[in-house]
């Protein structure tokens, strides 16, 4: 498994959730994002919360809930095709 990290609120940013670290920060921190322990899912509210590749995020965007793994953390925030190689989305359930 590899060791590499980042703070949650700078992958949001850098995946492009979000359009500025101030906002991804006030997102997280309101705890609407929730990771993927397992089978389980522990909600998140801390912005210096760590995430790796192979983490599971659940989160809603809009009027949908956002359902993805984290495959990359980035080096910055790229154009969307960059950003777009960071997570593979979850099919929706119906």
């Amino acid at each position: 498994m590899s060791t590499e990290a980042v703070r949650i609120d700078i992958w949001l940013w850098r995946a492009r959730f979000v359009k500025t670290r101030a906002l991804a920060t006030g997102f997280v921190g309101k705890g609407r994002i929730r990771i993927g322990e397992g089978s389980a899912l522990r909600r998140i509210e801390k912005p210096s919360t760590l995430v790796r590749p192979g983490d599971s995020l659940t989160f809603p965007l809009g009027s949908r809930i956002v359902r993805l793994t984290i495959t990359a953390l980035g080096e910055r925030r790229g154009p969307a095709s960059e950003a777009r190689g960071l997570y593979d989305l979850h099919p929706e359930e119906d």
